[in-house]
């Protein structure tokens, strides 16, 4: 709202030109996101232990888990007010990114939201049932593929040589000239690509994927798309959800994740710093740092409450909305296909649950008793029951997301 106020009386008030500056508001969206959560954070938690929204913990036989019995939840308010107050006061709002990001969090926090309700309002402690919450991201992923997909104002560039680009009427080619004087032609792409990492001339685009079944099979590299962006959208968000089990663990890793992202981001977004990488230009994703910005705050800031001992959890209000999110930023700014190393720890605890109900299962069916690859699934409450202290796993398990993280934004030269 600020950027289009000072645009609006065109940047006439001292010192309003810096709002032109995507740095700028960026930073000033992470500087507001940490006020909001850290000031309005502790009235939010009073105001949760009043209503007696508290958390409802089973005896599982871990050390201190009983401890947390009655712990407010529904602390994701505080992660999504943060995220989108100051997305809506520095992010230019007429950017389709943006408008998308809003959107995400606010479709998938309502949806843990209702969750939440349910368990601690209703007494249910099975919730929202699970096919109403992969219904709601699934109609994410749907927004958000087929927005990408069919957008006129959703396109990247990539780079060709000049022989190519004279083919192609003028309003396709972008010419951009280097300060040393090397000329670089870039071509209008609407067809959805994305990057392969490790791979040198790394772009892939979907509809050669489907080119293999034919040239008539070309036409529906849409239904590809959407259900690759689904399945992206609805594995993160659960990854999310599955590793927010112990204090710190879901906020620390998104704040990790999303820094990467904020990188990649603005790079895709600089067309000076893309072709120096030699990386695909994506016009208008840079915005999206202003609302990266303000998701790192708020995750920075929720982790002052959230901390070993906690006092709120964020509860699928925020476990959900944060694993979507995270995957929807890497689908638009084409790095999905990182999603593997960037979110590993999302991943390795999702595998974790998987392997365990799966093999219990079949153990089962045939020898006649169930057996398990871990003491306890997902894999954080595997190391409770070895001994360690929560404290202890949690900060191991950012230092590997750290080291995943570095490893992703070394991807962007290491080909």
């Amino acid at each position: 709202m600020l950027y289009h106020f000072f645009q609006w009386i065109g940047f006439s008030l001292p010192g309003s030109g810096v709002f032109e500056y995507i740095s700028f508001r960026a930073g000033m969206a992470l500087i507001l996101s940490l006020v909001i959560s850290l000031w309005f954070g502790k009235g939010i938690i009073r105001f949760l232990h009043r209503k007696q929204v508290g958390e409802t913990v089973r005896d599982l036989g871990l050390q201190g888990q009983m401890e947390k019995q009655g712990t407010p939840t529904m602390g994701g308010l505080i992660i999504i007010g943060a995220t989108v107050i100051p997305t809506l006061l520095f992010a230019r709002l007429t950017n389709i990114y943006i408008l998308l990001m809003l959107l995400s969090i606010l479709w998938l926090g309502a949806i843990g939201f209702l969750d939440d309700y349910i368990k601690v309002f209703k007494k249910d402690k099975r919730g929202l049932a699970g096919s109403f919450k992969v219904v709601g991201q699934v109609g994410v992923g749907l927004v958000i593929g087929l927005t990408v997909y069919f957008h006129p104002s959703i396109r990247t560039k990539v780079e060709v040589p000049e022989v190519i680009a004279v083919q192609f009427p003028d309003n396709q080619v972008t010419r951009f000239v280097e300060d040393n004087g090397q000329v670089h032609y870039l071509l209008d792409r609407r067809q959805p690509n994305t990057t392969i990492p490790f791979v040198k001339g790394n772009e892939l685009n979907y509809s050669s994927v489907m080119g293999v079944f034919g040239r008539e099979a070309r036409k529906y590299t849409w239904v590809l798309y959407v259900l690759v962006v689904v399945f992206i959208i609805t594995a993160v968000s659960n990854g999310a959800n599955i590793t927010d089990g112990i204090d710190g663990l879901a906020a620390g890793s998104s704040a990790i994740m999303v820094l990467a992202l904020g990188v990649l981001t603005y790079i895709g977004g600089n067309i000076v710093f893309a072709q120096y990488l030699d990386l695909m230009y994506i016009p208008g994703i840079g915005e999206l740092v202003v609302f990266i910005g303000a998701l790192l705050g708020a995750c920075i800031g929720f982790m002052w409450y959230n901390a070993y001992p906690a006092q709120v959890f964020m509860g699928d209000t925020g476990s959900l909305a944060l694993g979507g999110v995270i995957a929807a930023l890497a689908i638009l700014v084409r790095k999905e296909l990182l999603i593997p190393v960037l979110c590993g720890v999302f991943v390795v605890e999702n595998l974790s649950v998987m392997l365990q109900v799966g093999w219990f299962k079949y153990t089962r069916k045939r020898y006649g008793e169930g057996r398990r690859i871990f003491l306890m699934a997902p894999l954080h409450h595997h190391y409770q029951k070895l001994g360690y202290h929560e404290s202890k796993i949690v900060t191991r398990f950012l230092i590997v997301g750290v080291m995943l993280a570095v490893s992703t934004i070394v991807t962007l030269k290491l080909r």
